[in-house]
């Protein structure tokens, strides 16, 4: 048994809150001193918190236990994104058509392409339904994924891997395919890495910081309203 099942929830909480801290702010200080986007600082928290949990024998549950309160904080951080669309008004006022048009092909690509690579390589629907949300903030992917019948831990290591690589590869794919328009940037980015994503586009500049805080925000209302719709059609 885990030295962690008999303690207080308020000094797990502590505990959990102070170890998730210390080991994220450790990788932002590593991937500020090597700049190297392979040391995402997510994905080296990701990779330090499993080795604790597992040289410490800690069971996931105990520790999820300690951080509900976090997860309990995602939905008002995602009703925060509306403010985030709220100061960048007058650039999306601007460019309102490409945004828009951007993130509704993006979430429609994102979806059915996940979906069908999932049905082509015999993962089965329940899998497949799991993976559609894939490209959206995790509070999102998470009512989406309930909606449609999915696991939501797999939706949810989904979210991640897929905002990971966003920050790893974004600046990559800019390159190969001449992406040279900075507001092109800021939506790709936005609309398929969501909050991940955006931590990079904010490094590559302001206004593609701007563009893809918008562009997850849009993209998120979209998909939702994609899975309602899908979902009332298909079950009626």
């Amino acid at each position: 048994m885990s030295f962690l099942a008999d303690m207080p929830f308020p000094l797990l909480f502590v505990l959990s809150t102070v170890v998730s801290i210390v080991v994220f702010e450790l990788s932002v200080e590593l991937y500020k001193r090597v700049k190297s986007p392979l040391l995402n600082p997510l994905l080296i928290t990701l990779i330090g918190l499993m080795t604790l949990l597992t040289v410490l024998q800690v069971p996931v549950s105990e520790y999820q236990e300690g951080m509900k309160l976090f997860s309990f904080m995602l939905g008002p951080a995602t009703v925060a994104l509306a403010y985030s669309v709220y100061r960048q008004r007058k650039i999306l006022k601007e460019h309102f058509l490409p945004i828009f048009m951007g993130c509704l092909v993006g979430s429609l690509v994102s979806m059915v392409s996940a979906y069908s690579l999932c049905i082509a390589l015999g993962l089965g629907s329940d899998l497949a339904v799991s993976f559609i949300p894939k490209s959206v903030t995790t509070p999102i992917a998470i009512a989406a994924s309930q909606e449609l019948g999915g696991v939501t831990a797999i939706t949810v290591a989904a979210v991640i891997i897929t905002g990971i690589l966003g920050a790893i590869f974004s600046p990559v794919f800019a390159k190969i395919f001449h992406v040279n328009d900075r507001v092109a940037k800021g939506v790709a980015i936005g609309a398929c890495s969501h909050a991940v994503g955006t931590t990079k586009a904010v490094e590559m500049g302001k206004l593609e910081g701007a563009m893809s805080g918008v562009a997850l925000a849009v993209s998120g209302l979209l998909t939702t309203i994609i899975v309602i719709v899908a979902h009332c059609l298909f079950q009626g």
